[in-house]
C-alpha cells in the first residue's frame, strides 16, 4: 500500500508529462499576444520613428540622423508654415463635432433600447447595428451616390422646382457621412451601460420623492458615463485620422489629417520622413487622450447626499 509521500510524489511518468505540458498560466498565456504586439506593433512604431529621425530613408545617398523634421512641424517649415499644425486642428474640430453629435444622437436611443421594457429590444438592436453587414466602403459610396449633384436628393428637389443643393465635396458631407458609419459604435457601450444598471436605484429614488430629471441627472447619467466616454473615444479616435471617407466625398473642404499621412507616404513623390512625424504625432495625441479620459471609463458612485 502507497504511502501519502508515495502519492503525492507521483510516478516518474506523470512528472514526465507533467514537464512537458506547455505553460498556459500567466508568461505561457501571455506570450502569444505579447509577440503579436512586438512584432506588429511595437517594432512597425519603431520603423516609423527611425524615419522620423532620418535613420531609415528612401533614399540610398548616407544621411544623418537629425530632428529637423520634428523642428519644422513644431517651428513652421519656410514654405509650408504651420500647414500641418492647422490641419491637424481642423481635423480635431471635425471629429469633436460628430463625436459630439453622435454622442447626443445616440444617448436617447440606447436609453429606450435599454430602460424601455420593450420585448423587441434586442430586434431594435440587431437592426442598429444591420449596416455592419455591408462593407464600410460600400456604405460610404452608397452616400455618394445619394448626396451626387446629380444623385436622388438632388433630382428630388430639381423635380419640385428647388434649387439643387451642393452636398457632395464639402465638409458637412464628410460629417454626414462619419455620423452615419460611427453611430453603432456609440450606441452601443452606452446601451451595454445602461442595460447594467441596478433599477432598484431609480426605484428608491423615486420612493424618496425624486423626479425622473433628477433621477436621470444623479443616478442614470453618472452610471452611465463609462459607457458614453467609452463611445466617444470609439469615434473620436479613428475620426481623427480617417482618410478614406474624406477622400470619396469631402474633395478639398474636407481635406482631412490622415489624407496629408496617406498623401505624403502613397504620392508620386514621398516624403516618409515628414510623414512618420506626423503619424508619430497622431499617435502621441491619440494615446494621451486615452489615458487622460480613462478615468471615466471607471464605475462611478453615486452620491448619497
Amino acid at each position: 500500500m502507497a504511502t501519502g509521500s508515495e502519492v503525492g510524489a507521483g510516478t516518474p511518468r506523470q512528472e514526465a508529462v507533467s514537464r512537458s505540458r506547455p505553460d498556459l498560466t500567466g508568461p505561457g498565456l501571455l506570450g502569444v499576444p505579447v509577440a503579436w504586439l512586438v512584432v506588429f506593433f511595437l517594432v512597425p512604431i519603431g520603423i516609423v520613428a527611425a524615419y522620423s529621425l532620418d535613420a531609415l530613408s528612401i533614399l540610398p545617398e548616407p544621411h544623418p540622423v537629425t530632428l529637423q523634421a520634428w523642428r519644422d512641424f513644431f517651428a513652421g517649415d519656410p514654405f509650408l508654415g504651420h500647414i500641418y499644425l492647422n490641419l491637424f486642428w481642423k481635423s480635431v474640430k471635425m471629429s469633436l463635432i460628430v463625436s459630439a453629435i453622435i454622442v447626443a444622437l445616440a444617448y436617447p436611443l440606447a436609453y429606450y433600447l435599454a430602460l424601455s421594457g420593450t420585448k423587441r429590444k434586442y430586434v431594435l438592436l440587431l437592426l442598429l447595428i444591420a449596416p455592419f453587414l455591408t462593407s464600410y466602403l460600400l456604405r460610404v459610396l452608397a452616400w455618394k451616390v445619394l448626396m451626387g449633384d446629380e444623385g436622388p436628393i438632388n433630382s428630388f428637389l430639381s423635380s419640385i422646382g428647388l434649387e439643387p443643393l451642393s452636398l457632395i465635396y464639402t465638409q458637412f458631407a464628410v460629417l454626414l457621412v462619419l455620423g452615419y458609419v460611427w453611430l453603432p459604435f456609440v450606441a452601443l457601450p452606452i446601451f451595454v451601460s445602461l442595460e447594467s444598471l441596478d433599477r432598484r436605484l431609480l426605484e428608491a429614488a423615486s420612493d424618496l420623492g425624486a423626479s425622473r430629471w433628477q433621477a436621470f441627472f444623479r443616478i442614470t447619467l453618472p452610471l452611465s458615463a463609462p459607457g458614453v466616454a467609452a463611445g466617444f473615444l470609439f469615434v473620436f479616435i479613428p475620426t481623427l485620422g480617417e482618410f478614406i471617407t474624406p477622400s470619396l466625398v469631402g474633395g478639398t473642404d474636407g481635406y482631412m489629417y490622415g489624407n496629408q499621412i496617406v498623401d505624403l507616404f502613397g504620392t508620386g513623390f514621398p516624403d516618409w520622413r515628414t510623414g512618420s512625424v506626423l503619424a508619430l504625432f497622431l499617435l502621441g495625441v491619440v494615446g494621451l487622450l486615452t489615458i487622460v479620459l480613462s478615468r471615466f471609463l471607471q464605475p462611478r458612485q453615486v452620491a448619497t447626499d
